[in-house]
């Protein structure tokens, strides 16, 4: 290998901390229930009860991953009254949830 393949593999190369931070985006994702709430949130904003009843779940259950998704900061919400409407984090998330689904059709 050439010189300058391997240093263009060491610039591309993650510290530890960026790769324990991305491998625990991807375990995240793991989550058949998380992608499905992505997937749900890449069409509208909606609250917890319409997630719940839109997959079938607990309140408490769509609230639990909710959190997690909130921590990995691929989602917010909103307060509107006494609901929280949630949505994806930016367009960074969206992107990466539309390129996974086109992959799986490669």
């Amino acid at each position: 290998m050439t010189s300058s393949l391997i240093q263009q593999a060491q610039d591309n190369l993650m510290n530890e901390d960026e790769a324990l931070q991305l491998a625990e985006l991807f375990k995240s994702l793991a989550n058949p229930t998380r992608v499905r709430l992505i997937a749900a949130l890449y069409a509208a904003d909606l609250c917890v009860e319409d997630l719940a009843a839109l997959l079938g779940m607990s309140h408490s259950a769509i609230s639990h991953q909710l959190r997690v998704l909130r921590h990995l900061r691929l989602v917010q919400y909103t307060k509107v009254g006494r609901h929280a409407f949630y949505r994806l984090q930016d367009d960074h998330v969206r992107d990466m949830f539309q390129r996974s689904r086109e992959h799986l059709n490669c």
